[in-house]
């Protein structure tokens, strides 16, 4: 295949992107708008600070650990607190469990939005926000919380079938996405000096393993779940009938 042709076929699969995907392709660029300019992330940014705490807690509980309260902050940072052993894979998978689940759930979410299942993805979010919300231990994170379950669920529960889509299919994009900038702002915080309590340099002191490589490890986690979910969601099933 010569390199003209294979020109060609990327631009007819782009052409075919844009014509059958135009309302998930608007819904990546409003999340992409929300992830990088600075006025808007700054909001925002708590939902993927509810996702990374949660991240935190759910692994917590299934690596046996007991689950003391999760605090949510209005600088947009959080706080999970377990009890258990002071070492050994549950507190290493805990503290692992943060910055890969917003990636995470906006790929498992893709999956769905991409089954024609947008429906039950916003349900699925919604539910974990009120599991999150039974362990979150001050005021400013019980609101934030709630606002982003009222949100999530008026569209689940009022929105027309074409709302859904499009909310669900943009909430997957911002998760994907500030899940990649929450990594990209911990390793800008490392290069600067700021070392001490993060998810990496915890890791570090009950492994082996530097807080770099940590910190390179979410990198690599977020990256390779924008790239799948954009894959999902864009060219999964392009051109069916």
């Amino acid at each position: 295949m010569t390199a003209q042709a294979t020109g060609q076929d990327v631009v007819e699969t782009l052409q075919k992107v844009v014509a059958d995907r135009p309302g998930v392709l608007l819904a990546a660029v409003l999340a992409l708008v929300a992830v990088t300019w600075s006025l808007s992330w700054r909001w925002a940014r708590s939902v993927v600070t509810i996702a990374h705490e949660g991240g935190h807690a759910l692994v917590a509980v299934v690596a046996g650990r007991g689950l003391t309260g999760i605090r949510l902050h209005a600088d947009t940072s959080g706080l999970t607190v377990s009890t258990g052993a002071r070492r050994g894979p549950g507190l290493v998978f805990t503290f692992l469990g943060g910055y890969p689940a917003p990636s995470l759930l906006g790929l498992g979410g893709a999956v769905l939005v991409a089954a024609d299942r947008a429906a039950l993805m916003l349900w699925i979010a919604v539910a974990l926000l009120v599991a999150t919300l039974i362990h979150v231990r001050n005021v400013f994170g019980v609101f934030s919380v709630l606002a982003t379950g009222a949100l999530v669920g008026a569209v689940a529960w009022f929105g027309e079938p074409r709302l859904q889509d499009g909310f669900a299919a943009a909430l997957c994009w911002f998760l994907v996405f500030g899940g990649l900038r929450a990594v990209q702002e911990l390793q800008r915080g490392r290069r600067r000096g700021h070392h001490g309590t993060s998810d990496a340099d915890m890791l570090a002191r009950i492994t082996p393993l530097a807080g770099g490589m940590w910190a390179g490890l979410f990198w690599l986690l977020a990256s390779v779940a924008v790239i799948i979910a954009a894959w999902v969601l864009l060219f999964q099933g392009l051109g069916a009938t």
